[in-house]
């Protein structure tokens, strides 16, 4: 009786084991991640205006109908990015996503504080080679470091109403994610 049983645990733990270990590799095995899925769709450092999301067809999964959202494919290999969204009257948030769908910061218009989401995207090579002097004035410009060189930057803004969708649009649309000069 205790050999059945000690069989039973060791297969409960092997099995244990090897559901951890495909649910942790599930995700870098995926073939149409967001990035895949909005790669024919979005072109490089520019933010495109997703559909609203409906039951049948949404351009991502779990899409809020209750926000605008436009995405911007972001390569950072030949410089940084100087990102700038302007701030809705409800709410809006500029994610970014690493090119394996990972978050890795996130700001909101409270946090922002001003009428305009403004910030530069550069990996930590880039802000390394930075010149000393620019620290001192960019005190008060937000630099975000990328872990990847390339990912998706996403701005959402809140339609409270269903009327109010064209706005939230306007909003979202009117964000920019462009090369440095």
């Amino acid at each position: 009786m205790i050999r059945w049983l000690l069989w039973l645990l060791a297969g409960v733990i092997l099995g244990g084991i090897v559901h951890f270990g495909t649910i942790l590799m599930l995700p870098k095995a995926a073939t149409r991640d967001a990035y895949t899925r909005l790669e024919p769709v979005t072109p490089v450092n520019t933010f495109t205006l997703l559909p609203e999301p409906t039951p049948e067809k949404a351009a991502m999964p779990f899409m809020d109908p209750a926000f605008a959202a436009s995405v911007c494919r972001y390569d950072l290999g030949t410089g940084a990015i100087k990102l700038t969204a302007p701030v809705s009257q409800a709410y809006t948030s500029v994610t970014f996503y690493t090119r394996t769908g990972v978050a890795y910061y996130a700001i909101n218009d409270r946090a922002a504080g001003r009428r305009q989401i403004e910030l530069d995207l550069m990996t930590t090579a880039q802000r390394d080679a930075l010149p000393p002097e620019e620290d001192v004035t960019a005190a008060d410009r937000l630099i975000v470091e990328s872990p990847t060189a390339t990912g998706l930057i996403v701005v959402r803004a809140l339609s409270p109403e269903p009327g109010l969708r064209p706005m939230a649009d306007a909003t979202v649309s009117a964000a920019k994610c462009q090369p440095q000069g």
